[in-house]
């Protein structure tokens, strides 16, 4: 799972961000997980078929520059917002796979008429139930060693994912564009850990269309946690994947493609 830098960059105020592009017809925001952006992610080729594929590095991550201040995902949203109006980007589908769906969610709440619809693979960021109760598995503190089993619904896919994290041997940029998504990723998804209390209640402004993707054997959040993202977005669909895990849009990428081409094509 080397991180190689994307092949274009685009400024946003005073920010520089990476974005991948690929593929032609409608536009599609693809907002990456935790771990950062594959370029060769086979999910992303299989939408490219279809769709103007725009997956840019949040900022923070890869090489993207990380603004004075921007420390949450409301944040990051909120620079997302800007990036859609300055590329003037209209009916947008919208999709987020697990953290990356936490700031799709983020965003599709604050009104925006610029998405079609909006599509979670596995997404982290609310709380549906008590104080007591945990429903997000920590990963925050976890090692990498310990990655491809919590992640993967095989660990032996996961560790291919995962195998070519060699550190002594990577280049210095890639041990850097690693370090840097771990960092991120552990700022913004610190406090709380990996939720907004007030996201779920904020969930039904989502007025999309919206279709919600999890894997059957996810270790981080469960296929009923899905379920109540799924039941708290008004107009929204579930489905799940047999032999997949949290990141299941990287095991199952067909799998995966094929639900969420299937709902964009009704």
């Amino acid at each position: 799972m080397l991180m190689t830098a994307l092949p274009d960059r685009v400024s946003v105020g005073k920010t520089s961000l990476e974005v991948l592009r690929k593929g032609r017809g409608q536009s599609l925001l693809f907002l990456h997980t935790g771990h950062g952006l594959d370029p060769a992610d086979p999910f992303l080729d299989a939408l490219s078929s279809k769709f103007n594929v725009i997956a840019p590095a949040h900022p923070g991550f890869g090489s993207s520059d990380l603004p004075a201040g921007m420390t949450t995902v409301s944040d990051l949203a909120y620079f997302y917002l800007d990036f859609l109006e300055q590329e003037e980007l209209r009916d947008v589908v919208l999709v987020g796979a697990s953290f990356g769906g936490w700031l799709a969610a983020e965003l599709a709440i604050k009104g925006t008429g610029r998405f079609s619809r909006v599509i979670l693979l596995d997404a982290l960021g609310a709380k549906f139930g008590g104080r007591e109760q945990r429903e997000i598995q920590e990963i925050l503190a976890t090692t990498i060693d310990e990655l491809p089993r919590l992640l993967f619904s095989n660990e032996e896919t996961g560790r291919k994912k995962f195998g070519d994290l060699d550190f002594p041997v990577m280049q210095e940029a890639e041990v850097t564009r690693f370090a840097r998504n771990r960092e991120s990723f552990l700022m913004f998804g610190w406090s709380h850990a990996l939720f907004n209390p007030k996201l779920a209640s904020r969930l039904h402004r989502i007025e999309q269309a919206s279709l919600v993707v999890w894997g059957n054997d996810d270790k981080i959040v469960g296929p009923d946690y899905g379920r109540a993202y799924a039941k708290a977005i008004p107009n929204a669909k579930f489905v799940s994947v047999l032999h997949a895990g949290h990141y299941g849009y990287m095991e199952q990428p067909e799998a995966y493609a094929k639900h969420v081409l299937n709902f964009l094509a009704t």
